[in-house]
């Protein structure tokens, strides 16, 4: 039987709980329909969404700008900070819609895009671009736009994405540049697998981001990590169809900055072109990659589930005969187990100049076609621990 100090002590930790400030939870709402917009999938909202996003920004308080049920015809859209709202919630019940027409959003670089803001949440919801004929357009080979990114968030902070759909997107699905304190979780990403340059999620000179429990499928990288990535945490990722999980491609540029301090953790890769890929062009460059941690992965059926590929040539443009100059340590590679559709299931091809250093196989157990796997290796420095199959050569 609870004694009177034990009932005390539930009183006024009750009572307590009761007397905080009603402000700590209450917000305004803005529903887009009252600024004009209209669900019917066939009327242009974007004017509506903008206001919105206008009274929003200009407000003092916590806002949540509401999207009800329905679907929502919206053309390229741009939301800039500096706000004076604290922190801004969009909250979607409904579809985001671009038009039918892919030259629309083709023109331009992105279709959402947030600039500059902080404290933005966007919860819930679907985004359909659109972009399939687009890439019936690029297969043919006829003149076509490059196409835009569906949601684009750049030089931004604070910033939650969660349980978001993002459906054929022209390119890009979801690009963080230029970003800190990001936090992506539960978002579902849906593209052909032969759709081109649909990255699911990229990041690129931002730090502190972490994506977790999510599901990609799409025709290129289900995440692809570029230059200037810092304490990036990946965890709880289903990929495929896709070209897996890629840090690069790098060296694009001499001056570029370096990738650091990344985890990739407990991914499941079905049917993809890569598992875990470093890739660098064949060209100078300042840039490195260091401290990189692959943990728990399966792979099922994957053409290549463990590759470092720093001879990356396409087209053999403006790199034959030309040597990576991006300095690969401190990657280490444990508890991956599963399938590779070809017989080289860990493939390090690194640069003849800047040798890979530190590389770590742990238990690593990956076979052929459910046959003897073989690895390769090139320029390499590491070493194995615990049972590595196939043979390491390092």
């Amino acid at each position: 039987m609870m004694n009177f100090f034990g009932l005390l002590f539930i009183f006024f930790f009750v009572l307590c709980m009761n007397l905080q400030p009603s402000s700590a939870i209450a917000r305004t709402n803005y529903n887009v329909l009252s600024f004009g917009a209209k669900g019917n999938g066939r009327t242009d909202s974007t004017q509506a969404f903008i206001k919105a996003w206008a009274a929003a920004c200009g407000s003092t308080e916590s806002i949540t700008i509401y999207v009800p049920r329905g679907r929502y015809l919206l053309g390229s859209m741009a939301f800039k900070g500096d706000c004076k709202s604290p922190d801004i919630t969009i909250r979607i019940d409904g579809t985001l819609v671009a038009p039918t027409d892919y030259r629309v959003l083709g023109q331009a670089n992105n279709w959402l895009s947030f600039e500059g803001v902080s404290g933005v949440s966007i919860i819930g919801g679907a985004l359909d671009a659109k972009g399939s004929a687009l890439w019936v357009c690029k297969a043919a080979g006829s003149n076509c736009p490059n196409g835009a990114t569906t949601l684009s968030i750049t030089n931004s902070n604070n910033i939650r994405i969660n349980r978001l759909l993002s459906l054929n997107s022209q390119m890009f699905h979801i690009v963080i540049n230029g970003c800190q304190d990001v936090h992506i979780e539960g978002v579902k990403v849906i593209a052909a697998g032969d759709s081109p340059n649909t990255d699911g999620i990229h990041v690129q000179l931002s730090r502190n981001v972490m994506i977790r429990g999510s599901s990609i499928k799409t025709g290129d990288d289900c995440i692809s990590i570029g230059p200037g990535t810092k304490n990036l945490w990946i965890e709880r990722i289903n990929c495929g169809p896709g070209h897996g999980i890629s840090i690069g491609s790098l060296g694009k540029d001499m001056g570029e900055e370096g990738v650091q301090n990344v985890t990739v953790k407990t991914t499941v890769f079905t049917g993809t072109q890569n598992g875990l890929r470093i890739k660098s062009w064949a060209r100078p460059s300042n840039g490195f990659v260091q401290g990189v941690r692959f943990i728990g992965a399966v792979m099922k059926n994957v053409q290549n589930p463990i590759v470092i590929d720093q001879n990356y040539c396409p087209r053999n443009l403006n790199c034959p005969g030309q040597v990576s100059g991006v300095k690969i340590s401190e990657v280490m590679y444990q508890e991956i187990r599963g399938t590779s559709t070809t017989p080289i299931a860990i493939k390090f091809d690194c640069s003849t100049k800047y040798p890979c250093k530190g590389i770590r196989l742990q238990n690593v157990n990956l076979t052929y076609l459910n046959r003897v796997a073989q690895s390769s290796c090139s320029n390499v420095i590491g070493k194995s621990l615990g049972l590595v199959k196939p043979n390491t050569c390092l």
